[in-house]
């Protein structure tokens, strides 16, 4: 008897070792410029599970970034582009249903972000395929002061947003009005590559600028999340065995 508890309490470990889930859903972004990596947000969870519920059904692939405005940001997720025509008007495109807005004070449009684009609705609810990832600039504390007193009609920017958008960047005036629902981890060089194409008079580039989405599997992504605490990959012997007994995907609370 004694054996067998040693034995289970020794499974269990190995389980507690072995079978994690990741904390986070990844997304890979393909381009010809490179790959993005993305994180969703656990905050935003109805923007989260609708995002990955699209990764999965291949519903990004091959899609077009229709509107890039450098310094602003990159769109897309609008289906109607898969086989648009050169002059084709894009933008309008998508399910039939949108996603409540998820909209939170921290998580702002910092350089790097994606965002749920949307019309004009009063509630703020979003498109629930079309995004877009933040490229925007770096502001001084000065040009910080003039937003403040002009575009937000003395609304004030929290100490956070102050240092994020000095440093890093990104787009003050979207915050508050549009759901940030995850950001890139890897590929902000290819988002400023990307922002500096020639567009038309209705931002659509010039050349076509195609897309993929791709979702980490379990494994992936715990394999990602220990490269980014500075540990190895676990692809060893034990580990093939049990993620051989374990799904490829998972699901987050």
């Amino acid at each position: 008897m004694r054996k067998l508890l040693l034995i289970s309490i020794l499974l269990l470990g190995i389980t507690s070792i072995y079978g994690q889930t990741p904390n986070h859903y990844y997304v890979i972004i393909e381009t010809k410029e490179g790959n993005c990596r993305l994180k969703l947000y656990n905050e935003t969870k109805k923007h989260r599970d609708n995002f990955v519920k699209l990764v999965k059904e291949g519903y990004f692939d091959s899609l077009l970034f229709h509107r890039v405005i450098h310094n602003f940001m990159i769109q897309g997720g609008d289906p109607d582009s898969r086989y648009a025509g050169s002059r084709q008007k894009l933008g309008e495109g998508g399910p039939e249903y949108r996603i409540p807005a998820e909209i939170q004070s921290e998580i702002i449009h910092k350089k790097g972000a994606i965002g749920a684009a949307r019309d004009n609705n009063p509630a703020k609810e979003s498109s629930a395929s079309q995004f877009y990832l933040v490229q925007g600039r770096v502001f001084s504390q000065a040009a910080l002061d003039s937003l403040e007193q002009f575009r937000l009609k003395g609304v004030k920017l929290s100490p956070y947003q102050r240092q994020t958008y000095s440093t890093i960047g990104g787009t003050p005036h979207l915050d508050g009005n549009y759901t940030v629902f995850g950001e890139l981890l890897q590929g902000l060089a290819i988002v400023d590559s990307i922002a500096k194409v020639k567009t038309d008079e209705r931002d659509r580039p010039l050349t076509d600028v195609r897309f993929s989405m791709k979702l980490l599997n379990r494994r992936e992504a715990l394999n990602y999340e220990r490269e980014l605490n500075g540990l190895p990959p676990k692809q060893g012997f034990l580990t093939r065995l049990f993620d051989s007994f374990k799904s490829r995907t998972y699901k987050l609370p």
